[in-house]
């Protein structure tokens, strides 16, 4: 899976370069496929830290060549993802800002892990980007008491905002049943809500959590404060406080400001102020080129005449016969011998 994944790679970045091959990255059916070319099982979770960790290791030593880097992995590895990206970045000379690639990486990871709560906690996060600094994030979450996985992808040419729908794609199964998505189009009240609530006094907050866990809510509302200890998050509220945030991305940016803490403010901002947070789940099913029926975009006509251009290209390629075809792979070899 190395060697296949380091081939195919080098040559989509070759035939159209480093964007390209991000972009592919970025979506879900495009990254499924790869998987299955190498060797993965289709349906399998595994398949997400299977092929970037082969991608990963396949790149090595060519990234000088292909001006492309990859940068953490699972568990323990993906902590270490904002050192390495510095690492690549010492070691090649590129023109990006690093420090904006970092925190292009732990914002990512930070909204997927407190901004969106959909039952799945990450555990994996790879960060792939190139000398100009465009960037790619595919992470993936398990949920503990189903054991399904939810994989997240993002791509930099399509962020506007970090904290306002960011996602290139969330590929899942199913859709949760009781979701914070505070990174909605529609939340854009309860995040400058919460942002503000974040500025006001923690013992405030946490008079106000207290009298809240006194309502009779119903069962399926979305943000549940059974768990929610006022005491506990006052260090944290403390915290925000003193920062006094001016905006969702702020606070979130805020180092411990964790779940608890986004879905205290987001009830407060909620029931208090009248400002609802979103329970939308961000799981899309249709990713590549949107719908014929507007969902969950209209089909974007440029992106798709580009898939056309590529794979045109890819099977053109495909016709050769197979003389040429043997040729061709043995220059490909020869490429990596010295």
């Amino acid at each position: 899976m190395t060697g296949l994944s380091r081939e195919i790679i080098s040559l989509m970045v070759m035939e159209f370069g480093t964007r390209e091959v991000l972009a592919k990255l970025s979506d879900p059916y495009w990254f499924q496929a790869l998987g299955c070319v190498l060797g993965f099982d289709w349906h399998s979770s595994g398949v997400t830290t299977t092929v970037c960790g082969a991608i990963k290791e396949g790149l090595k030593g060519l990234e000088p060549e292909l001006g492309l880097f990859v940068a953490g992995g699972k568990g323990k590895v993906s902590r270490r993802t904002p050192d390495e990206i510095l690492q690549h970045a010492e070691r090649h000379s590129i023109g990006a800002d690093p420090t904006a690639l970092v925190y292009a990486s732990r914002m990512s990871a930070k909204v997927d892990n407190t901004a969106v709560q959909d039952g799945y906690q990450l555990y994996h996060h790879v960060f792939i980007f190139d000398k100009s600094g465009d960037w790619a994030v595919v992470q993936q979450g398990m949920n503990e008491s189903n054991r399904w996985a939810r994989r997240y992808h993002w791509l930099s040419s399509g962020v506007q905002d970090f904290v306002c729908e960011p996602h290139a794609a969330v590929c899942s199964d199913a859709r949760g049943q009781l979701v914070l998505n505070m990174v909605a189009r529609e939340a854009e009240d309860s995040r400058k809500t919460s942002a503000a609530l974040a500025s006001e006094p923690p013992d405030k907050l946490a008079r106000e959590i207290e009298r809240m866990q006194e309502l009779s809510l119903a069962k399926h509302h979305a943000v549940l404060v059974s768990d929610l200890n006022p005491r506990s998050l006052g260090r944290i509220l403390l915290k925000a406080y003193e920062r006094k945030p001016e905006n969702f991305r702020q606070l979130l940016e805020i180092q411990g400001v964790g779940p608890k803490s986004v879905r205290a403010l987001a009830m407060i901002a909620d029931l208090v102020y009248g400002a609802p947070a979103s329970t939308r789940d961000p799981a899309k099913f249709s990713f590549a080129h949107g719908g014929k029926d507007g969902h969950p975009y209209p089909v974007d006509r440029r992106n798709y005449d580009r898939s056309i251009e590529v794979m045109k290209k890819a099977v053109e390629r495909a016709r050769v016969g197979d003389r040429e075809k043997v040729d061709a792979l043995r220059r490909l070899s020869r490429f990596y011998e010295f």
